[in-house]
């Protein structure tokens, strides 16, 4: 693991960020997940055009602009070593007072980790995750538009560990009108008589580069993919389901609530044609480091 800050690359036991950052303090900025496949950096202008206008919308300066970052990052997966890898690239508001007031910060931080790949165990991913409904709801746009990827995971979080407490692998997010928003760190995709449905952004759902490139791949397999709201009744009555992220890739859903969700047991077919097309896509294509 290697850590980029402060312009210079360091070990983890080196990096230090003040107590009065305002990204430690109230989770105040924005950050990227982002995959190393093979010695390249997997679709890392898109990560770098989700990080700028996450940062827009906060009124947040990534210093340096856009070249600094994707300049950041390439640096830090080279120093990590490693061809496979997963970085995380953090841009907090900086220091400033002890207050929530952004304006007494004037220079935002940027922090670059890259470190091995943690995914699901290997028995998860054969056999499928264990999904549980969270009674906690993801918060609307109008309290914090999910096309930012801030900080501030506490919602997530909480999910997880109900998750967790009731014996699940991940936990599953509505919205306040009962609409599925998306798993704690993951997007839901449900396939039902060929078609594959994702949630769309309106619903809470990030909008996941890995989720992008599931619904581009679908489309060139031939299986019609588009977003719509989706409910608890939808993933009960799919074929098919499965979760997508930076860190885990695809992963098959085995059940919802206790219940069997399609076959019950591991990755259906075309949630197979989908792995094996986005492994192959991931594997050839990105920005060398």
């Amino acid at each position: 693991m290697k850590v980029w800050i402060d312009g210079g690359i360091c070990e983890p036991g080196a990096a230090r960020v003040p107590v009065l950052d305002h990204g430690f303090l109230y989770g105040d900025g924005v950050f990227e997940g982002i995959r190393c496949y093979a010695g390249r950096v997997f679709r890392l202008e898109d990560h770098l055009r989700r990080l700028a206008a996450g940062a827009r919308a906060l009124a947040l300066d990534l210093p340096g602009g856009v070249e600094a970052m994707r300049r950041i990052v390439l640096d830090t997966a080279r120093a990590h070593g490693e061809p496979d890898a997963y970085v995380r690239l953090v841009v907090s508001r900086g220091v400033g007072e002890l207050g929530v007031d952004p304006t007494t910060c004037p220079e935002p931080r940027v922090v670059c980790i890259a470190a091995g790949v943690r995914i699901y165990p290997a028995e998860k991913l054969a056999e499928g995750l264990a999904l549980a409904t969270s009674s906690w709801r993801r918060p609307g746009p109008d309290v914090l538009d999910p096309r930012v990827k801030s900080l501030n995971y506490l919602n997530n979080a909480l999910a997880k560990l109900e998750a967790r407490q009731r014996g699940a692998d991940e936990a599953l997010l509505l919205n306040a009108a009962g609409a599925i928003a998306e798993a704690s760190v993951a997007n839901v995709f449900a396939i039902q008589g060929g078609r594959v449905a994702t949630p769309p952004p309106t619903d809470g759902a990030l909008a996941g580069i890995t989720r992008a490139t599931v619904l581009e791949l679908a489309a060139e397999l031939g299986l019609p993919a588009a977003e719509r709201s989706l409910g608890r009744f939808d993933l009960f009555d799919a074929d098919e389901v499965f979760l997508t992220g930076t860190g885990a890739r695809i992963v098959p859903v085995a059940s919802l609530d206790g219940r069997p969700i399609g076959g019950g047991r591991g990755a259906g077919p075309l949630t197979k044609r989908l792995v094996e097309a986005f492994d192959a896509l991931a594997r050839s294509t990105g920005t060398p480091f």
